[in-house]
């Protein structure tokens, strides 16, 4: 079995110009490389390999130009987070004011099997969810204000105040159980169906869960491809065999859902953010060009146009 061994950062520097990179501020790569781990390269660095074969880099690429793209990754990922925490406070907020004024809001009303989908090959996701719910409010519940107001002062947690402590994960969890009526209330808020809303929460969770780990982003492929949207009949993406080469399951996929799920202030402001952002790259790049990197994301060439449809 390989193993790996510690390297210093003059050793770490070596390994690279001798893989072809040019390092021009060898002071200043080491404090990158001090600073972010030797190992962020490797979620970087495939797109200026001469191949897959061949592990060298493409002749003239800079350490500075490698850089760019982790910082853009980054840059990349807070935009993405700060709109999926949008939607998952309005998710929350939606979810507990129908539950509550269709069921009840006290925990004898939201932790009620009865009060989800009657579907006894459901029953045990059911009872699982309602655990989960539980040990969150149990952890959680305390250590914050507004939680510990409620049970100090009235010995209860409404369900308006206990999504604050559920993951989003756990929230879009508990849509796919939830009564019909609730569901397509819910969903219409969002102008969208059941359908699309069962399949878009997860993968809003995901990447959630991604960009607070600071996982690489641009590349990330989801494990399903979603559905044929409108935006991909109107945006002209190319088909490969009948089927859509970009916005399945790449990270256009996910503007597509930001789309739909995001009011239309906030998806501009996110889109005109990203799009600055693959200005400033753009600007950065000189081993190979924008539009490679903008294929790997899955972004078709006229993917601004979303905006305005």
């Amino acid at each position: 079995m390989k193993t790996k061994t510690f390297k210093t950062l003059d050793e770490q520097i070596e390994i690279l110009i001798s893989k072809g990179l040019v390092i021009k501020d060898i002071e200043s790569a080491k404090q990158v490389l001090l600073r972010e781990n030797y190992f962020f390269l490797n979620g970087y660095r495939h797109l200026f390999l001469k191949s897959e074969e061949d592990r060298t880099f493409i002749s003239g690429t800079t350490f500075r130009e490698v850089h760019a793209m982790f910082y853009f990754d980054r840059q990349l990922r807070n935009i993405i987070f700060k709109n999926i925490l949008i939607v998952e406070n309005n998710l929350k907020s939606i979810l507990s004011y129908v539950m509550s004024k269709n069921h009840g809001f006290k925990e004898n009303n939201y932790l009620n099997p009865n009060n989800f989908v009657r579907d006894s090959k459901r029953n045990r996701q059911i009872n699982d969810l309602i655990k989960k719910m539980k040990r969150q409010i149990s952890v959680n519940g305390r250590q914050h204000t507004a939680t510990a107001h409620y049970l100090n002062n009235y010995g209860y947690i409404p369900l308006w105040i206990v999504v604050k402590v559920l993951s989003f994960g756990i929230v879009g969890e508990l849509y796919t159980v939830l009564q019909h009526q609730d569901q397509k209330e819910i969903a219409e808020v969002f102008e969208m169906d059941i359908y699309s809303m069962v399949e878009y929460l997860p993968i809003l969770a995901n990447y959630r869960n991604l960009c607070a780990h600071e996982d690489v982003c641009y590349m990330n492929k989801t494990q399903k491809d979603i559905e044929d949207t409108k935006y991909h009949k109107l945006l002209n993406i190319p088909q490969e065999e009948g089927e859509y080469i970009y916005g399945k399951n790449d990270l256009f996929a996910l503007v597509i859902i930001l789309k739909y799920v995001l009011n239309t202030d906030n998806f501009n402001l996110f889109i005109n953010e990203v799009e600055y952002e693959i200005d400033r790259l753009a600007g950065k790049l000189e081993a190979i060009t924008i539009d490679k990197v903008l294929r790997q994301m899955g972004f078709p060439q006229n993917y601004r146009e979303i905006e305005r449809l």
